[in-house]
């Protein structure tokens, strides 16, 4: 039996780790930025969690590492980060590169307790992250505009909690939120310093990518790898 009331209390407290302000371990220009996707196989029994991780500001791939473990927890409306960070652990935990920033294909703050998988995994690990989310999870905003970089705030019961971001003419905004120690402006910053007129930043661009093991990625990273 899973004591969901716990795991909320957790993230409860938890979110009080969160540190909302830019504090970056080397400057406010990183080196390395990296993406991370999280997905799932064999009908949910399997997690797999990828980390692309890209040099700034050229944005060329210079490592991703891949982690398939065993799904540690059914499907549960906002607890899905439990679900997912052991999985994303195990992929850090072999990288040889340790990025300045993460983008985290989830929301960060933008949770109904302020810690989605962005917050969760950048408090467990101590890294500054950015949840680049594709769906609202909690919270309203008034209509992005049609135009490229047109944005508007997300609130939640008067609290300002990300960034709707129009990133590409004629697709859905992305939902924008500080993970751990960034704030909400720098998060937005360096989501559109990461763009190369695709909808996603390409950190989380190059995670979705390798995850999903396309074409187009995998002859990329033949070929320069």
């Amino acid at each position: 039996m899973i004591n969901t009331k716990a795991l909320r209390q957790e993230q409860i407290e938890k979110s009080r780790l969160v540190i909302h302000h830019d504090a970056f371990s080397t400057s406010l220009t990183p080196r390395f930025i990296a993406g991370a996707d999280v997905g799932f196989e064999k009908s949910g029994m399997v997690t797999r969690a990828a980390i692309a991780v890209l040099q700034y500001p050229s944005l060329e791939l210079v490592e991703y590492q891949i982690a398939r473990i065993d799904t540690v927890l059914p499907y549960i409306p906002g607890l899905l980060s439990f679900r997912e960070y052991p999985a994303l652990i195990a992929a850090w935990k072999k990288l040889s590169l340790r990025p300045d920033l993460m983008m985290v294909d989830g929301q960060g703050i933008a949770h109904p307790r302020r810690f989605g998988i962005a917050s969760h995994f950048g408090v467990l690990v101590d890294i500054p992250t950015i949840g680049v989310a594709k769906s609202r999870l909690c919270g309203e905003h008034a209509l992005v505009g049609e135009v490229q970089g047109n944005r508007q705030p997300l609130m939640d019961h008067g609290e300002q909690i990300g960034v709707v971001l129009r990133s590409k003419k004629r697709c859905n905004p992305l939902y924008i939120s500080l993970g751990h120690r960034i704030s909400t402006d720098s998060a937005v910053f360096w989501v559109e310093q990461c763009m190369k007129g695709y909808k996603l930043p390409e950190p989380t661009r190059w995670a979705d990518g390798i995850a999903s093991n396309r074409v187009f990625f995998r002859q990329i990273i033949q070929k320069n790898l």
